[in-house]
C-alpha cells in the first residue's frame, strides 16, 4: 500500500474535559497518513483516482473546529472516519497533537495515534 501524508495540521478546537478549555479553545495539531494504492491515479495522472489531500486537509480541519468533545481518542477517531470516506483511501494514521493540554509539569506535547482501516 502506498502512503501520503500530511503533518502539522493546524486548527483551534474546544475539546477537553475541562471548563476552561471549552470556553477558551487551544490549537491542535494532525498528522495524517493515508494508505492507498497510487497506481491508477499516477497511470492517468488524474486527481479523481487518488485522495484529494487538499480536500481532506480541509474536511480534518472542520472536524477539528466542529463539535467538542472530552477526549483527543474521540477526536482523532471522528478524523479518522472522515478520511476512510474518500473511496481511494483504505487505511489511515491520525495523530492528534495537544501542546497546550492543562498538565501542571514541563512537558513538550501530549499525542494520541491510531489506525483504521476500511472494513
Amino acid at each position: 500500500m502506498d502512503r501520503v501524508a500530511l503533518r502539522g495540521l493546524k486548527a483551534r478546537g474546544h475539546h477537553g474535559v475541562f471548563p476552561r478549555e471549552r470556553a477558551e479553545g487551544q490549537t491542535f495539531v494532525v498528522d495524517l497518513v493515508l494508505g492507498l494504492d497510487t497506481r491508477p491515479a499516477a497511470a492517468d495522472d488524474d486527481l479523481g483516482r487518488t485522495a484529494h489531500y487538499g480536500l481532506l486537509a480541509e474536511e480534518v480541519v472542520a472536524v477539528v473546529e466542529g463539535e467538542p468533545v472530552n477526549l483527543i481518542e474521540t477526536l482523532a477517531e471522528r478524523i479518522a472516519q472522515a478520511c476512510l470516506k474518500h473511496d481511494p483511501v483504505q487505511e489511515v494514521e491520525v495523530t492528534v497533537h495537544k501542546p497546550d493540554a492543562p498538565i501542571t509539569v514541563p512537558f513538550d506535547d501530549v499525542t494520541v495515534t491510531i489506525t483504521r482501516r476500511r472494513a
